[in-house]
């Protein structure tokens, strides 16, 4: 009999890998279950993963030994005439985060989208979820140019604390100049010209035990972000202390 893989900090039992079988989309619906805590009315389907997997959208599973930990979906999109690819969902069981499973993924993503000659992806996130919104700006040099109200309406899952879900867009254009600098550890330097936005770092538990001042935080964030992203800025930028999450933003030209 194979011992059982050891658990480390790291990721050196992790491996990514496409999904390909019934059985392996079912278990990206529990993740979903056991992630979020959705109903049952609001999880992606194993359907949607058998279509995206052969329409040329991205199904990866992360694996520690036999167990999938963790999974990456995304749908291919058209947009003035350039093809780019929608990544709907990325989940890790909370076990395994903080351990760089979810970077993995998204690199696996990466490579696979520019085997295929495409070079943006795009995603949504929660503007509330500061350690998303690092890792999104910071560790993958994600830009934010468009903020949408409501984008998915109030859901069942605990983490959303019922608050309407606003949702930031992410642009990772993969080839691009700061994309690359930021892959190899070498983040460009900051604009002189930055606004900021800052989410109090308090957020995660006033969901749970207020809900009125954490949608008043958001709505005071949806604000401003509507209002600088309307005057043509962009999130380049995002700092993360013991008291806030602060995005910063600058002019930004295509």
């Amino acid at each position: 009999m194979n011992p059982e893989p050891v658990r480390t900090t790291g990721t050196e039992t992790i491996q990514i890998r496409p999904l390909t079988t019934l059985e392996e989309f079912n278990r990206c619906v529990e993740l979903q279950r056991e992630v979020w805590d959705f109903t049952d009315s609001e999880l992606v389907p194993k359907e949607i993963f058998v279509v995206a997997a052969g329409i040329g959208g991205q199904v990866f599973g992360a694996f520690d030994g036999a167990e999938q930990i963790g999974f990456l979906v995304s749908v291919p999109g058209i947009r003035g005439g350039r093809s780019y690819l929608h990544s709907h969902m990325t989940a890790v069981l909370a076990d395994y985060r903080d351990r760089g499973v979810g970077r993995r993924l998204k690199l696996q993503q990466r490579e696979d989208a520019l085997a295929r000659g495409i070079e943006l992806v795009e995603w949504t996130f929660d503007p509330l979820e500061l350690k998303n919104a690092y890792f999104n700006i910071v560790r993958l040099g994600a830009t934010v140019r468009k903020f949408v109200r409501n984008k998915y309406g109030r859901t069942t899952s605990p983490l959303h604390g019922n608050l309407p879900t606003d949702r930031l867009v992410a642009e990772w254009w993969l080839k691009s100049t700061r994309v690359e600098a930021i892959l190899r550890g070498q983040p460009p330097a900051p604009a002189a010209d930055r606004q900021r936005v800052a989410v109090p770092r308090a957020i995660g538990e006033l969901k749970k035990s207020d809900a009125a001042a954490a949608e008043k935080i958001q709505a005071e964030a949806r604000r401003q972000f509507e209002h600088w992203l309307g005057q043509g800025y962009a999130v380049t930028g995002f700092e993360l202390t013991d008291q806030a999450g602060t995005y910063l933003l600058e002019p930004y030209a295509d």
